[in-house]
């Protein structure tokens, strides 16, 4: 299972917001490019990347943070928020980002996010499918739509998806423990998904846990920047599955 830890961007700033509510907002470092060396130098090689700017005014806002990210470091970068057209895609693609994720695009404009998987195929674009009540949230989280979570998913990955990124919103910087429940409900109705697992990691113990399930990866945010995992714990695990 792939270690992801993420970082939010707000005005060129690394934070961290509970449930997506932006007045949540905590500000961690005012130069992400630190936090990205940090992870990098502990043996991590993942990183997913929110321009939550960009989800909020529905276009590509901080991908000057991305591309000095992407030029002075090896992660591999997978970046989303407010990525709504085939430019913001190749402002992405061309600041760096190994893959892009789309959630409101996918709901709201169906045929654009399926272009881009016919284009740049699935190794490239994840499907960003957050959920509150298990319903699929769009625009940075602020709108529930009417589509059910797991219909959703296997509806796209008939059209090809195998990445997806799943926030169970409710849990999202609460530090209260991911959804497994949901999460093994996704995978058995799945087969052969690529899910990684967000929101709401708390301690070191849940990774074997979502690695058991079938997780491919886990996006890891508040509990790295409150000190609830350490950077050394996750260097170790990566190393002892080398």
């Amino acid at each position: 299972m792939r270690i992801i830890p993420a970082i939010d961007i707000i005005e060129g700033k690394c934070v961290r917001l509970s449930k997506g509510d932006y007045d949540t907002k905590k500000i961690y470092n005012e130069n992400p490019l630190e936090v990205a060396l940090e992870f990098a130098d502990h043996g991590i090689e993942y990183l997913h990347l929110v321009d939550l700017d960009g989800a909020k005014s529905k276009h590509i806002v901080n991908h000057k943070v991305l591309e000095q990210i992407a030029t002075k470091t090896e992660l591999k970068i997978d970046f989303g928020g407010g990525l709504k057209t085939d430019e913001d895609l190749r402002i992405a693609f061309e600041c760096g980002a190994s893959q892009i994720t789309g959630g409101s695009i996918a709901v709201k404009n169906p045929e654009t996010f399926k272009s881009w998987l016919q284009k740049f195929g699935p190794d490239k674009i994840i499907l960003g499918a957050d959920a509150n009540n298990e319903k699929i949230a769009v625009s940075g989280w602020q709108e529930e739509s009417d589509q059910e979570l797991i219909p959703f998913i296997k509806a796209y990955q008939q059209e090809g998806v195998s990445y997806v990124i799943c926030t169970d919103i409710s849990k999202d910087g609460m530090l209260q423990g991911p959804s497994f429940e949901l999460y093994k409900r996704i995978l058995e109705a799945s087969k052969g998904l690529k899910l990684i697992a967000s929101g709401g990691i708390s301690t070191f113990d849940e990774l074997p846990i979502l690695a058991q399930l079938g997780c491919e990866g886990t996006i890891i945010g508040k509990a790295i920047y409150e000190n609830r995992i350490s950077l050394k714990q996750l260097e170790r695990y990566i190393l002892s599955k080398v």
